[in-house]
């Protein structure tokens, strides 16, 4: 696979021959990618193909997964990511995350964002920790709907609203990277549509990923795009490239429906 073509100045996350292993189960396979700042970088692929497997050693999520192991390197801002004396809990802090299904925590609205700045020593009193909260919800787009409601629990919002609570969440700890796996598909098309401006919004402050089975989605929030296929790495680029002129033949099977 060639190199990656984004300007030394751009990278944010740069991935150097990345492995991972679930038990005996090879599931990401030499994986070679440099992931621009400020942008919205899009995996995606079929089912089974590794997209979230390696979303998820951005944070070091896989650490959780007894079964895993994950080999190569990952550097954000040119630090290693896996070195021994980096602290996943940090690291989660720099790094955010978004899931499928949003999981707002059973507290008011309010206790879901301030959680993570509190735990993290953020604020140095009451008054630092309202203006985080209200910070992070307008960050979310969605502090309109809730400024009057932040002590009701957040799992009484709406599916669209909580998964923008989610995403308030996970910027209250001013991460400079944001992973989102798949954050739009317990979404009506409403909802999705909001959360999708707020992604085009939030790259002007973040390093965006975004898993996504959407191949309309990726299009439209994308600035580039890597498709995966069994593991591999198939071909990394500018969206519109990817999609208008793919230079592998299973790439353009994928965009063209003949497999997935």
């Amino acid at each position: 696979m060639p190199e990656p073509d984004v300007e030394a100045g751009e990278v944010k996350i740069s991935a150097r021959d990345v492995q991972v292993f679930y038990g005996d189960n090879h599931a990401i396979k030499d994986v070679t990618v440099d992931i621009p700042d400020k942008a919205v970088t899009a995996f995606i692929g079929p089912s089974g193909c590794g997209k979230s497997t390696f979303l998820r050693c951005l944070n070091r999520m896989n650490d959780t997964i007894d079964s895993a192991r994950v080999e190569g390197d990952i550097l954000i801002d040119g630090e290693n990511i896996y070195d021994r004396g980096i602290d996943p809990v940090q690291l989660r802090a720099k790094v955010g995350m978004v899931f499928q299904k949003p999981n707002p925590f059973p507290k008011s609205v309010y206790e879901n964002v301030a959680y993570g700045p509190r735990i993290h020593g953020l604020a140095a009193n009451k008054a630092e920790l309202d203006e985080i909260v209200e910070k992070s919800l307008r960050g979310g787009a969605i502090w309109d709907e809730v400024k009057d409601r932040l002590d009701a629990p957040g799992t009484g919002l709406s599916g669209g609203q909580q998964q923008r609570l989610c995403i308030a969440r996970a910027i209250a700890t001013e991460p400079e990277v944001l992973l989102m796996d798949e954050p739009c598909s317990a979404l009506d098309p409403i909802a999705t549509a909001q959360v999708e401006d707020l992604i085009e919004r939030l790259r002007g402050n973040y390093s965006v990923v975004i898993v996504t089975h959407s191949m309309q989605q990726a299009a439209r929030v994308s600035q580039r795009t890597a498709f995966f296929h069994l593991g591999d790495l198939v071909e990394y680029g500018a969206t519109d490239d990817i999609f208008v002129n793919p230079g592998d033949e299973r790439t353009e099977k994928y965009i063209s429906g003949r497999i997935g």
